[in-house]
């Protein structure tokens, strides 16, 4: 019964145990699922591979920083590498949630991946490499984000978190390149 007032018209009670009860072997992902299951797991999978590129990056970064500053950045890259773990483990969490399976094959993650391994030069040209990376991030999720739409509001809802954490590194990096000593 839909409550008096009520603009938006809900699915009855008797329909959703109904449809509870149908396809149980699907896990979370009910007949009111509109979209491209397959086409979202593709897209999280690329993003799986984005993350893991950009942790192996930055742990690069980590070992490889050297110089007068160094000791201020290297925590910056760890940090960041340990974030965008998170990412991949929520990334990968949902692929299997959906009913896919997470791609980590070392022979292709670079391949699928948004953003490039770039190791830098030097430490500066490191910050910078890491600051495209972020961008980079930045525009897939807002892509990924926008097709999805409502479809899918718990992709989205990762995708937005993960997005938002994506802006602060950017932010991170460019306050780093802007307040450069010697740009």
């Amino acid at each position: 019964m839909i409550p008096t007032g009520t603009t938006a018209a809900l699915t009855d009670v008797a329909t959703l145990r109904a449809r509870a009860r149908k396809s149980i072997d699907k896990g979370a992902i009910t007949e009111t699922y509109t979209a491209d299951r397959k086409e979202v797991i593709r897209l999280l999978n690329d993003a799986l591979a984005t993350e893991w590129v950009c942790v192996l990056r930055y742990l690069r970064h980590y070992h490889m920083a050297s110089g007068m500053l160094a000791d201020a950045v290297k925590g910056e890259f760890l940090e960041h590498a340990q974030q965008e773990q998170e990412h991949a483990s929520k990334i990968a969490e949902r692929i299997v949630q959906l009913g896919g399976e997470p791609d980590l094959d070392p022979d292709t993650l670079t391949r699928r991946a948004h953003a490039e391994y770039k190791v830098g030069k030097d430490l500066r040209d490191m910050v910078k490499e890491d600051l495209i990376a972020e961008r980079i991030a930045i525009d897939s999720y807002r892509e990924m984000i926008n097709y999805i739409g409502d479809r899918d509001t718990t992709t989205k809802r990762i995708l937005e978190s993960i997005l938002a954490q994506e802006e602060e590194h950017a932010d991170e990096f460019a306050d780093l390149l802007n307040g450069w000593i010697g740009k």
